[in-house]
């Protein structure tokens, strides 16, 4: 049978962003849909890490630190506040951080790092290899030197989506998985919903496509709207906690280590591979060779588990937030690459100040589509 649904926002894309985006929207008394075509939080999302450690994506000062800071700074009470609503453990941890090096060369690449972090007002240490070692004693014993960040923190991320959507939901929400968009319905420059493969149809007032990696495929079916978005692939591994356990969570080179309960995550790869990601033994041999680097007890440890995800990644690596050009009710939310977790209560927020009052944050304005028209780009 055939159906017919109207909401005042439809959202396409259930992970976190589609979650925090239609959380803020209830809060805000919008009436709000989101149409997932798996299970909701079952794609980059829920692959995700969920390290809430905004100095690695920092680059240098500017727009897109901005974005993360405030993101970041936001995540305690974002976090009391879902639990406090429906009782779900996100898995909030500020277990603090070592970025560490094992290198004369790659000291005095961290300390010029280092000295770029402490403008952006977060708590960072220099700390000598001795120091490290006292702080974490399962290190590599040739550890040099490290920054040390005891606000770097951790959620689970498939909690918090389940938070976000469960929340979401008890607001009055409308959630649907298993949904697959196969058109986009207009008149003239206004959305006007969407049809599904099996023929219902979703009328609303705004649309907002949060559809992380296919957010591309589905607008272009739309008057052929040009969103520059790549699938980047990702692994991951899991091996079983030491005795004594890891207590920080560790940056090397290019991976990291996060101990999670019973448990230490190994991530991640970054890899060219389109939208067909798999679980690799050279990937898996890879990340388990760079945990044993950074703490040499785990080679008596078992790998428990290992996954894959897709990430949506944009030429400058920063999202792209807020209504498409040319468009009177089109809103985008994608491309947050590998920082989705940290930014999606700002986004949520954001996406939901725009739909009430038609006004984007300032925080969010340098991160438009229309950016990706310029020579910078061309």
């Amino acid at each position: 049978m055939i159906r017919s649904q109207t909401t005042d926002a439809l959202i396409i894309g259930g992970g976190i962003i589609g979650c925090s985006c239609a959380y803020f929207l209830r809060k805000a008394g919008v009436d709000v849909t989101i149409l997932e075509q798996g299970e909701i939080g079952g794609q980059a999302s829920g692959a995700a890490a969920g390290l809430l450690a905004p100095l690695g994506p920092i680059p240098a000062p500017g727009v897109f630190a901005d974005l993360i800071l405030a993101s970041f700074r936001q995540f305690p009470a974002f976090v009391s506040e879902l639990e406090a609503i429906n009782g779900l453990d996100v898995g909030y941890q500020q277990t603090g951080s070592l970025r560490v090096v094992h290198s004369a060369k790659r000291l005095a690449r961290l300390k010029q790092r280092f000295e770029l972090w402490q403008t952006l007002g977060l708590n960072v240490n220099w700390i000598e290899g001795v120091e490290a070692l006292k702080r974490e004693p399962l290190l590599a014993p040739d550890v040099c030197g490290a920054v040390y960040a005891p606000e770097e923190s951790q959620v689970n991320a498939v909690q918090l989506i389940n938070a976000l959507a469960l929340s979401a939901q008890q607001a009055g929400a409308q959630i649907y998985p298993h949904i697959i968009v196969n058109e986009f319905l207009h008149s003239g420059t206004k959305v006007t919903g969407i049809r599904t493969a099996s023929g219902d149809t979703y009328t609303c007032k705004q649309l907002i496509v949060t559809a992380g990696a296919w957010s591309a495929h589905l607008l272009r079916s739309l008057n052929d709207i040009s969103v520059p978005l790549s699938p980047t692939g990702g692994q991951m591994l899991a091996l079983s906690q030491p005795q004594p356990a890891l207590q920080h969570i560790i940056f090397g080179d290019t991976k990291y280590l996060i101990p999670r309960h019973k448990e230490i995550l190994v991530g991640a790869t970054k890899e060219d591979s389109g939208f067909d990601i798999q679980v690799t033994p050279q990937a898996t041999e890879r990340l388990y060779n760079t945990a044993l680097r950074l703490l040499p007890s785990l080679s008596s440890q078992n790998i428990s588990r290992s996954w894959a995800g897709i990430r949506p990644t944009t030429p400058d690596k920063c999202p792209i937030i807020g209504p498409i050009p040319g468009w009177e009710n089109l809103l985008v939310a994608t491309g947050h690459n590998s920082v989705g977790i940290i930014l999606s209560p700002v986004t949520g927020q954001s996406i939901a100040e725009y739909v009430t009052t038609g006004h984007l944050p300032q925080l969010i304005q340098p991160f438009g589509l229309e950016r990706f028209n310029t020579p910078e780009f061309s």
